[in-house]
């Protein structure tokens, strides 16, 4: 458990090119169902961006946002919010994608909403 904990503290940040930079963070990381999970994207700004998907998805619930981004002048921090999740164990993926749909940037994170039962 103590190790699972731990990966939830690492930003991961796949750059499809050059010194491109995105960082996400989720919160809570744990959380009692229903549960909001917020997700704050840091990008670095670059003409290439034109769209942020951020998805969380348990594979018995599925959220998603698309987010424009225009170019260098989008923000350098973009912040969403998914309302009243259920219990499960959240993959969050956030894709920033170029005007061709082809992705540019990757970050994912993990999020565990528990049952008020207890019996997750």
């Amino acid at each position: 458990m103590r190790i699972w904990l731990c990966g939830l503290c690492v930003v991961v940040a796949l750059p499809a090119s050059g010194g491109d930079r995105m960082t996400m963070t989720v919160t809570p990381a744990q959380a009692f169902a229903p549960s909001p999970l917020r997700v704050r994207v840091r990008l670095e700004p670059s003409v290439d961006n034109r769209s942020l998907t951020v998805t969380a998805d348990s594979g018995g619930f599925y959220r998603s946002s698309e987010v424009p981004l225009e170019g260098e002048r989008a923000p350098r921090t973009i912040d969403l919010e998914f309302r009243g999740v259920p219990e499960g164990e959240y993959d969050i993926v956030g894709v920033v994608k170029d005007s061709t749909g082809r992705q540019r940037l990757i970050a994912r994170r993990f999020a565990r909403v528990l049952s008020l039962s207890g019996s997750d």
